[in-house]
């Protein structure tokens, strides 16, 4: 089940016994946890009728011991585990007929007034246990795994429009640029961003750069734009900044930038169908970028690209100390790959 569909279930009241919210990206464990918890019961329903735990400080009887009460004054209640992946969770399955395991006991008929949630962050919830399979089967699991960086800029895209923005490609793609793929992290930004932006406009590089604290013109974007027009006057001014602040452009953050633009050129080069939308689509790239590699194919060849590439790499172990000659600052490691690059 996509994740939209699942929160389309949850406010249509569609409601399973059991949920287990897992996977290494926290950002929809909370989204659904948090939604749940808020939107279950009313005000007046929850003092009686819903219960908070933490894995950490609570055992699985206590758990259980709660989801086997029945409601007052209440279609449901509410169970909710949250940092379950601190829960010690049972025997899972032990055969011994005068112990059993008593969460596995419980989910073969869980309690239908009961929803039982638990939220289990930063960790994949290991899918060979019992215990796992059974709540599949008489509940609902939902795995939010690590998103790629590449599909980041379109999960942008698509979060402002659910608020019913809109964003231009680049003022995406910048965003994921700098932010990585920390979905909460982003759309915090984004929801602060839209408080100063009126709904339904459409969300500009400027308005990023004004509201996320993103130079207008010296920021990885227009060091790309350089690089590919071979610019050098700019790509030293853009490296002087990026050295004189080092805290908002860190060197790690550039060089893989710069890696995963390079490869794209690579692969740009060995595309048999250059036409822009099997381009766009071989590429993992919006359209409106496709120019922006047509541009850097046509000023670095193949060969040259490798050659970049293999820079690329030493200069990221040297910001590690590896095959470094003296104490080197970023800002001159990053003047020098920028003229190896260029010539």
């Amino acid at each position: 089940m996509t994740a939209a569909a699942l929160l389309n279930d949850l406010k249509s009241r569609k409601l399973k016994p059991v949920y287990l919210f897992h996977g290494e990206e926290p950002y929809y464990i909370d989204l659904f946890g948090n939604y749940i918890e808020n939107n279950l019961l009313s005000e007046g329903e929850k003092g009686f009728n819903q219960t908070v735990l933490y894995g950490r400080d609570t055992d699985i009887i206590t758990v259980l011991n709660s989801a086997k009460r029945f409601p007052m004054m209440s279609d449901y209640q509410l169970v909710m585990v949250k940092e379950a992946q601190d829960l010690k969770w049972g025997k899972d399955g032990d055969d011994d007929k005068k112990s059993p395991d008593p969460l596995l006991t419980y989910l073969e008929k869980p309690v239908p007034s009961t929803i039982l949630v638990f939220c289990y962050k930063h960790a994949k919830f290991d899918k060979r246990k019992k215990t796992y399979k059974a709540i599949e089967k008489s509940g609902l699991v939902f795995e939010s795994a690590t998103i790629y960086e590449s599909k980041v800029p379109a999960w942008i895209e698509d979060f402002v429009r659910e608020k019913a923005y809109r964003i231009q490609p680049r003022a995406a793609s910048i965003i994921a640029e700098y932010l990585g793929n920390d979905l909460s992290k982003i759309s915090n930004e984004l929801e602060k961003l839209m408080l100063n932006i009126q709904k339904g406009h459409e969300i500009s590089v400027e308005d990023v750069q004004n509201n996320i604290g993103i130079s207008k013109e010296y920021n990885v974007f227009e060091l790309q734009d350089a690089l590919a027009k071979r610019d050098t006057l700019k790509a030293n001014r853009i490296i002087d900044y990026f050295a004189a602040n080092p805290k908002a452009n860190p060197i790690q953050m550039v060089l893989g930038a710069l890696q995963n633009w390079f490869t794209k050129i690579l692969k740009y080069h060995y595309v048999g169908d250059k036409t822009p939308s099997n381009l766009a689509k071989e590429l993992g790239v919006n359209p409106y970028f496709v120019k922006d590699y047509e541009l850097a194919g046509k000023n670095y060849n193949a060969w040259k690209v490798m050659d970049i590439i293999s820079k690329l790499r030493e200069y990221d172990l040297k910001t590690k100390g590896v095959d470094s000659t003296g104490n080197v600052s970023d800002g001159e490691l990053l003047k020098e790959l920028v003229f190896k690059i260029i010539y």
